[in-house]
């Protein structure tokens, strides 16, 4: 499958942080990319995530860790310019139940065998709590200095910086893979949950998260508690816009509607780490959907029509932590589509 080497028209289905991200590199390598969205990017999933650059519930984890290191070192860079990007360097804590496993115990670079071990080694600064730290009743926890992102200035961040490199926005929906390749030289499928029925992919299903938005106290420093697997999670990640509490993690849940006594309970164990937290005045209920799946697909097919498409979906709950890794790769194949290798999977 080849792609004639001159300037190619690029199709990118999805206007979320994973589709805007994709098309920023694919137009700033020189390509005519045009992203077709049925939601404004201040309506998607991605607006209403925390923004914290970290790895969570996306497989697999060697390649997420390999994407995550990526992002973080470019939005680390962006963090220079907060305001016009969205991004900055935030200190905060990373209680171990969101570790993944053993290496969270140890220290990081220690061989243990463990999935995250590569990130944590990765994470400049990085490092264990030390008792005067740590909380009535915590064990353990590690302290560390990330990026930490305000997902709606981030999104317009990117629209902008694709509108400067000749990239265009469409607000419509798309129904059909096959039709959007008939007038393009190739497609790159970063719809998210839409890609359940776009492609079909059944594999691809909702984790329902809903967090409170509340006037900041004077919180500084963000905290996150959250085990690979539970469906209550706890974090406070303070953003210009307010302090967002979390959350919930439940698997296969569909409603967008604000649950009231989900967002009590959220308020409370938000309070238990910050206690200034219980009074503070509540702005704003969010739910989202995010788009899982048991591994993240970035591969290339041909559709009916013979436009390859790249497909760039299923990552969970670590869209803006792996999106510029994950558009790096699209990039790579497209690249090596120009070059006249067939698609490959993976």
């Amino acid at each position: 499958m080849t792609i004639d080497s001159g300037d190619v028209d690029m199709c990118v289905v999805g206007g979320g942080v994973i589709g805007l991200t994709s098309a920023v590199a694919l137009a700033e390598d020189g390509h005519r990319v045009r992203v077709l969205s049925r939601d404004a990017a201040g309506d998607t999933t991605s607006a209403v995530a925390g923004g914290l650059c970290w790895p969570y519930r996306i497989r697999p984890y060697d390649l997420a860790v390999q994407w995550s290191v990526r992002s973080f070192h470019v939005l680390a860079a962006l963090a220079r310019r907060p305001e016009e990007t969205g991004a900055r360097m935030v200190t905060g804590t990373m209680a171990e139940a969101t570790a993944g496993g053993r290496a969270a115990r140890q220290e990081p670079g220690d061989g243990a065998d463990d999935d995250l071990a590569a990130w944590y080694d990765a994470v400049p600064g990085l490092r264990r709590a030390g008792a005067e730290e740590l909380p009535a009743g915590s064990a353990a926890e590690w302290r560390a200095r990330t990026p930490l992102v305000d997902m709606p200035a981030h999104l317009r961040y990117l629209e902008q910086r694709l509108t400067a490199a000749g990239g265009t926005v469409e607000r419509r929906e798309v129904t059909s893979l096959a039709e959007a390749g008939r007038a393009a030289d190739v497609v790159v499928n970063c719809s998210g949950l839409g890609a359940r029925e776009l492609v079909p992919d059944p594999d691809v299903y909702p984790v329902q998260g809903q967090v409170v938005i509340v006037e900041n106290p004077g919180i500084e420093e963000w905290y996150v508690s959250a085990g690979a697997g539970a469906a209550e999670t706890t974090y406070v990640l303070p953003q210009p816009y307010g302090v967002v509490l979390g959350g919930t993690a439940r698997e296969n849940a569909w409603s967008r509607e604000p649950d009231p006594a989900v967002a009590e309970a959220i308020v409370a164990r938000g309070a238990r780490r910050f206690p200034e937290l219980a009074g503070a005045r509540v702005l704003a209920h969010k739910v989202g959907l995010r788009p899982a799946r048991p591994a993240v697909r970035l591969e290339v097919e041909r559709l009916a029509g013979g436009t390859p498409c790249v497909h760039n979906y299923g990552h969970g709950g670590a869209g803006v932590t792996v999106a510029w890794g994950c558009a790096d790769e699209v990039l790579r194949r497209v690249r090596t589509l120009r070059e006249g290798d067939g698609p490959r999977g993976g």
